[in-house]
């Protein structure tokens, strides 16, 4: 079960997202909203693709696919903004390998030891964590500390909506439509918007993001 593991912070300069030009954030909204990013061929939102030990981002179709085999390692991709109050939503798809791994959003990523992320797993928990300086490890903030099971999650093949919102102090994790646990944390306040992905078993973990949208709480 993904709540024995502690995720290990893989640390990646190639992960430092420089911000992008002011034409670009104005590309990428939709209807109002602070940020917009369905994938469509041609529109570049400024995600960081790559391919190396073990992981890649790469654009696949009208979606982004984050792939690792590193197991107890957490990858990610930034798009090079910065908020502070928001709620950001996606679309995500276990699409192949173990089910044992996580997967979700980021927000308020300050630098690659510095950001919360929200997570689910295709068996079925949750958890919401915060990377800071000085410790390698997740620090889970939701209630028993470790992950937590929800029947709100699809532990099949279908598509997870998943929903962070980050207002205050008060972080908020929801999976179609149910709200799963609301914490509170001072640590960060302002930063960019992610998305992540690790295994806790052997083999390659393929995730599929589409519709990232951000809105103003």
């Amino acid at each position: 079960m993904a709540h024995r593991w502690t995720i290990l912070l893989l640390l990646l300069l190639a992960l430092v997202v420089v911000g992008c030009g002011g034409a670009e954030v104005d590309a990428c909204n939709d209807d109002g909203a602070l940020f917009f990013d369905d994938f469509r061929e041609g529109q570049d939102c400024g995600w960081v693709l790559y391919n190396r030990s073990g992981a890649a981002v790469e654009r696949e179709g009208e979606t982004l696919r984050l792939t690792t085999s590193q197991p107890g390692q957490i990858w990610w991709t930034n798009a090079g903004r910065n908020f502070d109050d928001l709620i950001l939503t996606a679309d995500i798809q276990h699409i192949d390998g173990p089910r044992d791994n996580a997967y979700g959003l980021i927000c308020r990523y300050q630098s690659s030891e510095n950001f919360y992320v929200f997570l689910i797993s295709s068996d079925g928990y949750y958890a919401i964590g915060k990377y800071q300086s000085g410790n390698a490890q997740i620090t889970y903030l939701n209630e028993g500390g470790e992950y937590t099971f929800s029947e709100a999650i699809d532990q099949e093949a279908g598509i997870n909506r998943v929903r962070a919102s980050c207002i205050g102090n008060e972080l908020s994790l929801s999976v179609n439509g149910v709200l799963l646990e609301s914490v509170s944390d001072p640590t960060f306040v302002t930063g960019d918007i992610g998305l992540a992905a690790s295994t806790f078993e052997t083999g390659a973990l393929e995730v599929a993001f589409d519709n990232v949208r951000a809105i103003a709480p």
